[in-house]
């Protein structure tokens, strides 16, 4: 019998250490000390490569186009090179973890105290129910729109998307903005401002914005800001609210509602059953898409209904409503369901001038002139409901010329009602038309 030689075990493969620079300011971890003594290439920001005792001799990236870097880093591991790259915080949140991560790079991770982190303890704030959204190298209104939609929301900006650009967005939107500057330095400031106050100022790079629910007028913030070294000292138009106002219960402010959605009539306040019905509320909301990041516009909005159901969804939402006491019932019926929708009083299409851009539309009232402005303003999805079909062939002709593909249908529902003697009947309801556009 032949004896078989043992195999040789693999040789092991050299890992790529990835360490957070704490953003509260404490030292660094432990571990960096030993893995610079044995590095023979370290990657970081400028910031970073200054901050730690980098070993005379070794290699350093200075991180601006990632490509280089990433190459340089797999040719160490081929190479069995250790290798250190730097980050900020927790570089699991939102950072160069997932791009190292993409290129196939074997990682060690040693995390530090995020921004985020930092950021609410400064505040003296819990955010175990904040929604976390980055405006760092990507479209900036998701992150915008989730600030629109949700009472306590995290924002990672970037130059061009940060808490000028953001405050600007969120003008007529009830909210106060803490915005965090050089956490865990010498020279940090930490501001709470309005979005009109935050819009209108230059801020440093980088900095954490904290987007919380305008609390009731609680007297001036002593002068100054915080520093790494001292109890928070708030300077700007008012110290943050301290309370959860507005949270939900179940700490997951962007997942489905618990009492779920195509909620019955008696759930919503409403004059003479001008309210969208439950059955063709459940397909309105489906075609609306609502999710967080998105903004969707409740035009005719009566109830409320269709907007409050897209708010429980984590939508940002406008509702445009003319008359007073519809109005009222969307206040009161937003206030009942725990949301905030935004109320724009006045006629459409004339009020819709100015207002933010749309990712989907819900036209519940108005005629052709009204889904003529929406139109113009190229949302990603139109729905409306019609009852009068002589309105249906307009309406189609109107989204086809401007660019949408369309679909439709109507929908009859008839719902069980008792009869005396305990038989059950259906009671038929009105039959409505739904339509769909979307751009192409």
């Amino acid at each position: 019998m032949t004896r078989m030689a043992p195999a040789t075990p693999p040789a092991p493969v050299t890992a790529v250490t990835v360490v957070g620079l704490d953003a509260a300011g404490a030292p660094p971890h432990p571990a960096l000390a030993p893995v610079l003594a044995t590095a023979g290439l370290v990657v970081g920001a400028a910031r970073h490569l200054a901050a730690v005792p980098v070993p005379a001799g070794v290699d350093t990236i200075t991180l601006g186009p990632l490509a280089p870097a990433l190459r340089r880093l797999a040719e160490a591991v081929a190479a069995g090179v250790p290798a250190v790259v730097l980050a900020s915080g927790d570089p699991g949140l939102f950072g160069i973890v997932r791009r190292l991560g993409a290129v196939g790079l074997p990682l060690r991770v040693v995390p530090a105290v995020s921004s985020v982190a930092a950021a609410f303890a400064r505040a003296g704030l819990p955010w175990d129910g904040a929604a976390v959204v980055t405006a760092h190298g990507r479209d900036p209104r998701p992150a915008l729109n989730a600030c629109r939609a949700l009472p306590l929301v995290a924002v990672l900006t970037a130059p061009g998307a940060g808490a000028a650009e953001l405050g600007a967005g969120l003008i007529g939107w009830s909210r106060r903005l803490l915005v965090a500057e050089h956490l865990g330095t010498a020279a940090e400031r930490i501001r709470a401002v309005t979005p009109e106050r935050a819009a209108a100022e230059t801020w440093a790079d980088p900095h954490v914005l904290l987007s919380l629910p305008d609390p009731a007028p609680a007297g001036s913030a002593p002068a100054g800001s915080a520093s790494a070294h001292a109890a928070p000292a708030w300077s700007g138009d008012a110290a943050p609210d301290r309370g959860t106002a507005g949270m939900r219960a179940d700490n997951q402010p962007a997942a489905a509602p618990a009492g779920g959605w195509a909620l019955p009539e008696d759930r919503y306040a409403h004059r003479d059953s001008m309210i969208t019905k439950s059955e063709v509320r459940a397909l309105v909301v489906a075609r609306l898409r609502p999710r967080l990041g998105r903004l969707i516009w409740d035009i005719g909005a009566g109830s409320g209904s269709v907007g409050i159901e897209c708010a429980l969804l984590g939508a940002a939402v406008l509702a445009v409503e003319q008359d007073a006491d519809a109005a009222a019932a969307v206040r009161a019926n937003a206030a009942a369901h725990a949301v905030h929708v935004r109320l724009v009083s006045g006629r459409a299409p004339a009020v819709l001038a100015g207002l933010p851009e749309p990712d989907a539309v819900f036209v519940g009232g108005g005629g052709v002139d009204v889904l003529t402005a929406v139109v113009a303003r190229q949302p990603e999805r139109v729905v409306l409901t019609l009852a009068a079909l002589d309105r249906v062939a307009p309406s189609v002709g109107l989204l086809r010329a401007a660019g949408y593909t369309v679909e439709g249908s109507q929908l009859s529902a008839a719902r069980l009602a008792d009869l005396p003697g305990g038989s059950i009947r259906l009671a038929a309801t009105n039959p409505v038309v739904v339509i769909t556009g979307e751009r192409q």
